[in-house]
């Protein structure tokens, strides 16, 4: 069952921004207004810096250090290929750590971080925002013991994103889910996908088995023309299926012999800012964060469990003699 996030409370905390691209802005945003004060943001390109400042009436730091060193916590939304460098940084400083996912470019990298966490005895939490979703957490339990999940997450093509494959951009969001739900280990995996409008893998699609016999099957695709992120349960007597987007929850059970629907009800609620006060809580109060460095990775080593079985699956494809 997925823990219930902390509720926002009234702090002197300062929680610095490093990076203000996509995420990185709606992160200063949001913060700005849980705390009513100015948010310490940092990005390597200072034009879009200084301009997201102006926009937000936020401050903006010449280096990385001088910002780590005015904060106690940091939110990390650079590049994926720069997470290891500037979250080690942050930690090594005393600073608490909430990553965007994925957590680093590799598993060896994540766990370096969360071992760091772990012996400076800080908070390092990872952004797999969709753990925060209302729909989920009304959903919640309902799910106890799934034993079949697909799982579709789909959305239009966005340049943005691409430097990763659509297994590390988009599926790594269900990957997290349905390994908080499945708390089994994983026994095979079988996963297939192809580039097609970019230099990664566009479109993937992934079987996971787990020892508890439960089966998981997911799509991930960034060239749909429409959006979609549902995750559908099938358990004993209980179907559960959770539309991320629409915000909705559809579930039946069977109850003497007939099948009825289950009424679910979805609270109002943003995610990311949810994710933010959940973070913000665990730094001041030391519990644990609801997505840990440990859940983050994880999710990394499952995902590229999958990108190397879609690799190996590319490898074998026949080389066309056109």
């Amino acid at each position: 069952m997925l823990p219930m996030y902390c509720r926002h409370l009234e702090d002197k905390m300062i929680t610095g921004v490093i990076g203000t691209g996509h995420l990185g802005y709606h992160h200063a945003r949001i913060l700005g207004g849980i705390t009513g004060r100015t948010v310490p943001i940092f990005d390597t390109d200072t034009d879009r810096m200084n301009k997201l400042a102006s926009e937000l009436d936020i401050r903006p730091y010449r280096n990385l250090d001088s910002l780590i060193e005015e904060c106690d916590s940091v939110v990390v939304a650079c590049p994926t290929s720069s997470h290891y460098h500037v979250v080690l940084k942050a930690l090594k400083a005393g600073v608490h750590v909430l990553v965007e996912k994925p957590i680093s470019a590799s598993t060896d990298q994540g766990q370096e971080m969360v071992d760091m966490a772990d012996d400076m005895n800080l908070i390092l939490a990872v952004g797999h925002s969709e753990r925060f979703n209302p729909a989920i957490l009304a959903a919640a339990d309902l799910i106890d013991d799934p034993l079949f999940v697909e799982g579709h997450r789909m959305a239009p093509f966005n340049p943005r994103g691409t430097d990763v494959s659509v297994v590390l951009d988009l599926m790594i969001h269900d990957i997290d889910l349905v390994l908080s739900f499945v708390r089994s280990p994983v026994v095979s995996v079988q996963a297939s996908g192809m580039p097609v409008l970019s230099d990664n893998v566009d479109i993937a699609s992934a079987r996971i088995q787990f020892e508890n016999r439960c089966v998981v099957n997911m799509t991930a695709s960034r060239i749909s023309r429409e959006q979609v992120r549902k995750l559908r349960f099938f358990q004993h007597r209980k179907y559960v299926s959770v539309d991320f987007a629409a915000r909705k929850v559809e579930a039946y059970r069977m109850a003497d012999g007939r099948i009825e629907p289950v009424l679910v009800t979805v609270s109002e609620g943003d995610a990311l800012t949810a994710e933010l006060n959940d973070f913000r809580m665990s730094c001041e109060t030391g519990c644990a964060p609801t997505v840990s460095g440990l859940d983050g990775l994880n999710a990394l080593r499952s995902a590229q469990i999958i990108s190397g079985k879609i690799q190996e699956a590319m490898e074998e494809l026949p080389i066309s003699s056109e």
